[in-house]
């Protein structure tokens, strides 16, 4: 078959490589790719620390994903030569007060009944696990929530997927898709994966403005610690080479995102009082740019309801979980480009949903943790 991708974020760009690996006729068109949301992603695999009453079906997605991921980087390494720098160690679910610490334990109670795997640690025992970090209330060891960087990811899917990467940008017309100069690439299918930017027609997406900010530390966290400070969200992600992200901040914003002021002071004192050691690390960039978020906080994946005479899938309204989501994406996507069978997991992210209102469930105001 012949294929379209538009949009060369992580989950465009793993759309186009599942799609390509399988034989298919591919082109991936997007004029800056990786500039996005992927661009600002800490690169949590943490379906455990996302976890939230009454997302079930979405817990079970990013569980089914993550199982994915240790293959999936090795043969992204092994193919491109790139290490997409997968992380094991596990998360710590922290937090930093009694306050804080009740948020923590609500989660953990949506872990319990889905049978995840975690472990309650106090005050000693938490610091025994990571000694960079402050006195705090209490934590959770989650085994299964790993992380990996998203930049390297997409540097190792570009390479796989070569010269067919169009830097332009494209739209969907009667035979396929054509780019801004006219240029046609004719094509029994479209996958549209442009995150925040699909809001323009796909009306349930809507953008969500996140900061992320990256440290140079000389002595940074051992493994990924996503906390409450006194009621702030924050998550320290360590990468290679004393690289440290810090984020989880989230605003409905439909403007340009441009960092804030506040939330970047807000972030950076939440992290600082969590790791100490932070005091002395050196800013390497700050980011802020828009996830796709949704009604229901899950991703739209399948066949858009009204499209011509192309056959449109979406890929769209991942919110926080597109690295975390792009292997299952890629399998659930190839599936409905080819008309065989979805996985299970992926079956109540058909855009339709949207059309019967009794599944739509409110957005995520007053989660534990967020990213």
């Amino acid at each position: 078959m012949r294929a379209a991708v538009i949009g060369a974020g992580v989950v465009g760009l793993a759309c186009a490589e599942e799609l390509a690996r399988a034989g298919h006729e591919v082109r991936v068109f997007d004029p800056d790719p990786g500039a996005g949301a992927t661009r600002a992603a800490a690169g949590m695999l943490a379906p455990a620390g996302e976890a939230w009453h009454g997302e079930a079906d979405l817990l079970r997605l990013g569980v089914a994903s993550a199982r994915l991921w240790p293959q999936y980087a090795a043969r992204l390494g092994a193919a491109s030569g790139v290490d997409v720098d997968l992380r094991t160690a596990g998360t710590l679910l922290v937090g930093q007060d009694h306050d804080d610490l009740r948020q923590v334990r609500r989660s953990l109670e949506v872990l319990a009944a889905e049978g995840l795997r975690f472990q309650e640690l106090g005050p000693r025992e938490a610091r025994a696990q990571e000694p960079t970090l402050s006195r705090v209330a209490g934590a959770a060891l989650l085994p299964d929530d790993h992380n990996v960087n998203p930049r390297k990811v997409v540097r190792a899917l570009l390479q796989l997927l070569g010269d067919r990467l169009v830097a332009a940008r494209a739209a969907v017309d009667a035979a396929g898709v054509v780019t801004a100069d006219g240029t046609r690439f004719d094509c029994d299918a479209v996958v549209v994966a442009t995150g925040a930017e699909a809001r323009t027609a796909v009306p349930q997406v809507r953008p969500v403005r996140g900061e992320t900010i990256r440290l140079r530390a000389g002595d940074p966290p051992s493994r990924v610690l996503r906390a409450r400070v006194h009621g702030q969200p924050v998550y320290v992600v360590p990468r290679a080479g004393g690289e440290v992200v810090v984020g989880a901040s989230e605003e409905e914003h439909d403007a340009e995102p441009v960092a804030g002021l506040g939330t970047v002071v807000r972030l950076l004192h939440a992290a600082r009082t969590l790791v100490p050691g932070l005091e002395t690390a050196g800013v390497l960039e700050i980011t802020a740019r828009h996830r796709p978020g949704t009604p229901d906080n899950g991703p739209l994946i399948g066949p858009r309801a009204h499209s011509g005479p192309v056959r449109e899938v979406l890929a769209v309204g991942h919110y926080r979980g597109g690295v975390l989501l792009a292997p299952v994406t890629a399998q659930a996507v190839r599936a409905h480009v080819e008309g065989s069978d979805v996985p299970a997991v992926a079956r109540p992210f058909v855009p339709s949903r949207f059309t019967h209102p009794q599944h739509v469930t409110p957005t995520g105001q007053g989660r534990a943790l967020t990213t």
